[in-house]
């Protein structure tokens, strides 16, 4: 970058072209006192605190004004005090300066600037004619106060929601005196569309907004989030082995600091008064209780030697296929691939699998079927450069926040947003069409925009001709895709279809992003082929902000894939059914390994029942919550003969354990994640496990040594991720030396090509298949079961803020279907499915179309409503939508 050269209080200095004043300035460690300015936002001059004078006597903003060849400033002169001053004075008369009981004391723009003045308070206060109206406090939000007495209208809060989050949730409200922060409505915080982000309580200069019980933290340490699959690096604020406080890493690739309120707010899980803490046998033969608890009647408590002891006795009784490993999205890299060479070096089966079965696993099993494209092919930071982007699938704002953030930068950037959703959400106001198919026909859609592409000739040929097989196949395939057809089936108008097909083709690079929204579906896979079959068609793949991009649901459901908690797969997809890999495995793990493919998590359950499978481990999963029809989740567990349930907390699936088994969170160990876009981070160890807990590796790693097996004595974590890198190809390149230098993308890294052995992309025919739940006259409705920022499985409900956040269950319904089911705004409902039913408060909005109802519902509310499939392995059910019908609660 060229430099130029200027001079600030005599003192000679080489500046940045183009920056402003206050930047070269505070970079240079010479202060400007400034209330409005932030790095994070464009300037705004409104302060007038930040003003200099240039060598002609000119007074102007150091903020907005950029530094020019030669010129000469100065940052203190008696005029420039003339006009600070009478600012500086009027603000302090009004503002309440309890400084020394303030949460900002010491770290607050105000008193620096007084002390830098030397302006004094007492006098200005005491001196003061008409006090202003004190308002009252805002402490509705869970997570930070609002002190209107204590702002200085910088502005810093209102332009943090405008520009960073998009949201707009606050504004200024009224005029001259009693101009103030406000909602819509000036409402109370929590009453408003706030997303409890917390940004702008980072970026209030003063005492405004501040966190509730705020402690200064001992020390910091770095690590990455533990809920959703973004993987935000945040730094652990700890003091007296308590989390205090949580910041963003402002240095990471992935978040640039920001976090949602899960991140920021969210993780007071770890000192949770409902941690396990001690090893816990069961003594009761009753595993019919509902209640979950460490009560003496049901567990006692044990020592790990005890405990650990009893598992490996038992476990001798069930070797092979009698067992089942049900492994952890939560869990690092290194404790699943501890977890998978448990199952199939000492217990010799594998079967094991994970939650990732219910949501993400359509996505893989498609990104493989092309030809060995199994995650994300770009990188997070390059959706803010696509020329267009379409998103299916994923109410993004919601489940994968921080990504949201990159979507609305890239539609200010100048790229053109597609949505495809039923129900209106957050993005449909950024998007440029807005495409709202029935639920369950988003195949028929996709098909029906590769036709008009191909019919408008906006395919790429040269891309295809190239990088591509079984294209004339996939062309033929699309004669069953007439734009009339598609506009029956999808509800969505032909011009409509061709519109989105037509800027998704032309307007490149485009990217396309979905979540589970689009893989809960009976034909998840076919969904995530037709995307695929879309991007290749217009040659949008594996190039800078090109691509497609899965969104996976937890903190590590990459990486639990990636390590091979597969029942078809070693690490790094590599297939246990060829001779040559488990030789290859063989040679490294020293045992014989099981020639046959394992049972998904679906057929682990029915085999359970059959009484094929006689024994589980269970390791930070909450299958009876987590998988619809969860009555015959509880009749396979309880036909169980041995249990282990290892986790963090309890949870409605612990009622069936026989021994039940501390585990460390993610802020008491050291490991690895690694997120959606295949990027690998270290998590590092923050403080102590709480009571007795130990981290998940430590503990099979000591089950497998007093089972007699070798290969399990690792010292750390590091000792496993050079294990992992020795038998992962896609993971050669992993190191933790490499990796304290900065994250990596396995993806990146890998020697073996992401288009497989050929290095073509498979188009894949495919047909239309309608969904499996349809409305009928007992069911009229179809509920579309969505997830809220909020809720995030146990985690998330052991943070009562988040609890509060979502205190109500609401059913957004359309107010036609209002009218004629005689619902009214407010009133409590019944929503009644053919399986189950739930109660909700109704609200009646457009958001929702007719004929369709949107609940945000925690895992365990869908599957009270979702069809229990008689026979879980085939799986021919809906996790995401279901028909129901609604009656007000007081209707029997």
């Amino acid at each position: 970058m060229e430099k130029i050269s200027i001079k600030i209080n005599d003192q000679d200095i080489m500046a940045h072209k183009g920056a402003t004043i206050l930047e070269t300035a505070l970079a240079n460690k010479i202060y400007i006192p400034h209330l409005c300015y932030h790095p994070d936002l464009k300037p705004a001059g409104s302060c007038r605190v930040c003003l200099v004078e240039l060598d002609d006597g000119k007074l102007v903003t150091s903020c907005r004004t950029p530094v020019k060849e030669e010129m000469v400033i100065k940052t203190k002169s008696a005029e420039l005090d003339k006009v600070r001053r009478p600012i500086i004075e009027m603000i302090i008369a009004n503002h309440h300066m309890d400084c020394k009981n303030c949460a900002k004391k010491g770290r607050c723009e105000l008193q620096r600037i007084m002390g830098y003045m030397k302006i004094d308070k007492k006098r200005i206060q005491q001196n003061l004619r008409f006090p202003k109206e004190e308002l009252p406090l805002d402490d509705s939000n869970p997570f930070f106060i609002r002190d209107h007495n204590k702002c200085v209208l910088c502005g810093i809060c209102v332009r943090t929601c405008q520009e960073i989050q998009k949201v707009s949730a606050i504004d200024f409200a009224g005029r001259g005196y009693s101009t103030k922060i406000a909602t819509l409505g000036d409402k109370p915080i929590a009453q408003s569309r706030c997303e409890s982000c917390g940004e702008c309580v980072v970026r209030c200069p003063v005492g405004a907004l501040v966190p509730k019980n705020l402690r200064r933290p001992s020390h910091e340490v770095k690590t990455i989030c533990p809920y959703c699959g973004v993987g935000c690096s945040i730094v652990l604020g700890i003091r007296d082995n308590v989390v205090v406080n949580v910041r963003g890493d402002a240095d990471s690739s992935v978040n640039s600091g920001r976090l949602c309120v899960k991140g920021r707010f969210g993780l007071s899980f770890v000192n949770s008064q409902d941690r396990l803490t001690s090893p816990l046998i069961r003594i009761s033969s009753n595993k019919n209780s509902s209640l979950v608890t460490r009560h003496p009647s049901l567990f006692r408590e044990v020592s790990w030697d005890e405990a650990l002891d009893l598992v490996a006795s038992k476990l001798k009784n069930y070797r092979g296929d009698e067992f089942a490993l049900i492994a952890s999205t939560k869990c690092t890299n290194e404790e699943s691939y501890i977890a998978q060479k448990f199952a199939r070096v000492v217990m010799g089966t594998n079967n094991i699998d994970s939650s990732v079965r219910l949501c993400d696993a359509p996505s893989i099993t498609a990104l493989l079927k092309t030809n060995g494209i199994n995650a994300l092919t770009n990188s997070i930071s390059e959706i803010e450069n696509a020329a267009s982007i379409l998103i299916v699938g994923a109410n993004i704002t919601q489940s994968h926040p921080v990504i949201g953030l990159r979507v609305k930068k890239a539609v200010e950037n100048g790229a053109i947003l597609i949505v495809v959703s039923p129900i209106e959400i957050d993005l449909c106001g950024f998007a440029k069409v807005w495409l709202r198919p029935y639920p369950g026909t988003d195949l028929a859609l996709f098909m029906g925009m590769c036709k008009a592409i191909l019919d408008g000739e906006l395919h790429d040929n040269a891309f295809i001709q190239e990088k591509c097989e079984n294209f004339e196949d996939f062309k033929n395939s699309l004669d069953d895709f007439p734009s009339g057809k598609v506009e029956r089936i999808t509800g969505v108008s032909r011009d409509k279809v061709a519109s989105a097909a037509k800027i998704f083709a032309t307007n490149k690079p485009s990217a396309i992003l979905w979540s589970s929204g689009l893989t809960q579906y009976s034909h998840g896979t076919d969904n995530v082929l037709g995307l695929i079959n879309l991007s290749m068609l217009t040659g949008n793949i594996t190039k800078p902000s090109y691509g497609i991009n899965p969104l996976m649901d937890h903190n590590n459901s990459q990486g639990v894939c990636d390590m091979g908690c597969l029942p078809d797969f070693y690490p790094g997809y590599q297939a246990v059914d060829q001779p040559e890999m488990r030789k290859r495995f063989k040679s490294i793990w020293g045992k014989d390994l099981n020639p046959n493919p394992g049972l998904t998590l679906t057929g682990i359950l029915q085999d359970t029942l059959e009484g094929k499978i006689k024994a589980f481990y269970i390791m930070g999963s909450d299958p009876v919550s987590n998988i619809a029809g969860s009555h015959k989740v509880k009749e396979a567990l309880k036909k169980a003969e041995f249990i282990i349930f290892q986790d963090i907390f309890l949870n409605d699936t612990a009622q069936f354990a026989d021994v039940i088994l501390p585990a460390a969170s993610f802020a008491e160990k050291d490991g690895t994640f690694t997120n959606t876009e295949t990027r690998v981070q270290i998590i590092n160890k923050a403080m102590e496990p709480i009571g007795n807990s130990r981290p998940d590796w430590e503990i099979i790693c000591n089950l497998a040594e007093r089972m007699g097996s070798r290969g399990f004595d690792f010292n750390n974590p590091e000792d496993i991720m050079s294990e992992i890198a020795s038998v992962t190809p896609i993971y050669r390149n992993i190191s933790y030396n490499s990796l304290r230098k900065g994250s990596l993308k396995w993806s990146d890294l890998a020697e073996t090509s992401l288009t497989g052995q050929n290095g073509k992309y498979k188009f894949t025919p495919l047909q239309y298949r309608p969904p499996a739940e349809v409305p009928d006259v007992d069911y009229p409705l179809i509920l579309i079961a969505e997830r809220d920022i909020y809720s995030d499985g146990i985690l998330s409900q052991k943070v009562d803020g988040l609890k509060a956040l979502r205190a109500k269950r609401l059913v957004y319904i359309n107010p036609k279907d209002a009218t004629d089911f005689e619902i009214k705004n407010g009133e409590v409902v019944r929503v009644i499915s053919r399986w189950g039913e739930i109660e909700g408060q109704a609200v009646v909005t457009t958001a929702s179309p007719p004929g369709l109802v949107t609940m945000y519902l925690l895992e365990k509310e869908i599957n009270q409503l979702i069809n229990p499939s008689p026979d879980p392995a085939a799986k021919t059910l809906e996790t995401k939508i279901c028909a129901v019908r609604i009656v007000p609660q007081k209707e029997s």
